[in-house]
């Protein structure tokens, strides 16, 4: 007995000295969430746009959450009861003037920041009546300038990266929807995996509350009511979903497939895949980095060219 509690413990001596002295498990690092890729590429041109002068009147106008809208009424603006208006969320006001200015045919730009994240967008325009407040109060300044009673009777929702929060929101509400004749997003339509977080390849899902709006848009420009174009870049966020995964959400909901080119898109972009039905378009543009993202927002005069044509 004594022999066999004497082996018995030199067993587990000889246990625990092996246990100490053996590797560590490896460690699974998961890959780094690219938001967008931090790459340094020169594959594409990267032009930029210049601010230059528009002529016309520039108006600062209340705005939602206490922000400021910056308004540019041009010269070719007419002095009538109505107005075709384009109203810009996120980013540089002078841009999306520009690209409004371009347009030629006196429609009003409205640019709106509020700040980081699509979740801001979102929030501010909440109450269907924010929206409201906005155009009323764009309607008295336009007429102010123009010395006339006028009213926004075509309106354009544009919006770049996070600024399609607020557009997602506007259109969830049946009147406003109705009242909107045109969007252009231009990479950013984005929402969140369920459970957040895991992306599809690892067994998540598209949370699609904040995209059925836009499949009604959708659905409404295919039968040629509405117009509506989105373009997106190949980045892959990994904390929450892709612009081309939501792109490929919405054309599956609206039962479109996307068909590969090769073009050349503006500012020396690069086109990759393209789907049209009716006024509805989705292109897809190469492309992983920061400089790819800001593409698409100088982009916007040939875009919104080629959506109000």
């Amino acid at each position: 007995m004594r022999r066999f509690v004497t082996a018995c413990l030199l067993l587990v001596a000889a246990l625990e000295a092996g246990a100490q002295g053996a590797p560590p498990a490896p460690v699974t690092v998961p890959p780094a969430a690219q938001n967008p890729s931090p790459m340094d590429e020169s594959t594409r041109a990267h032009a930029r746009l210049s601010a230059r002068e528009l002529g016309g009147q520039q108006r600062a106008v209340a705005g939602p959450a206490g922000r400021t809208v910056e308004l540019w009424i041009g010269h070719r603006t007419r002095k009538r009861g109505h107005y075709a208006l384009v109203i810009h969320f996120h980013g540089a006001a002078w841009l999306a003037q520009q690209a409004v200015a371009d347009l030629r045919d006196g429609t009003v730009a409205a640019v709106i920041n509020l700040g980081a994240g699509s979740g801001a967008y979102d929030r501010a325009f909440a109450d269907p009546a924010v929206f409201d407040s906005l155009l009323a109060a764009i309607d008295r300044d336009v007429s102010q300038v123009l010395g006339v009673s006028t009213q926004a009777d075509h309106i354009t929702l544009t919006g770049f990266s996070a600024g399609h929060g607020a557009i997602r929101r506007i259109l969830r509400e049946p009147r406003h929807r109705d009242r909107v004749q045109a969007v252009l997003l231009l990479d950013g339509m984005h929402t969140s995996y369920i459970p957040e977080g895991r992306v599809l390849a690892l067994g998540g899902s598209i949370d699609s509350t904040n995209l059925t709006a836009f499949a009604d848009f959708a659905r409404r420009a295919m039968r040629r009511e509405k117009r509506f174009l989105v373009t997106h870049t190949e980045i892959f966020p990994g904390t929450f979903v892709s612009t081309t995964e939501t792109a490929d959400w919405l054309l599956h909901a609206v039962g479109l497939r996307r068909a590969p080119v090769l073009a050349w898109g503006p500012r020396g972009t690069q086109r990759l895949s393209e789907v049209r039905a009716g006024r509805f378009t989705v292109q897809g543009y190469a492309g992983n980095s920061g400089p790819d993202h800001t593409d698409q927002y100088h982009a916007m005069p040939e875009l919104l060219r080629q959506l109000l044509k």
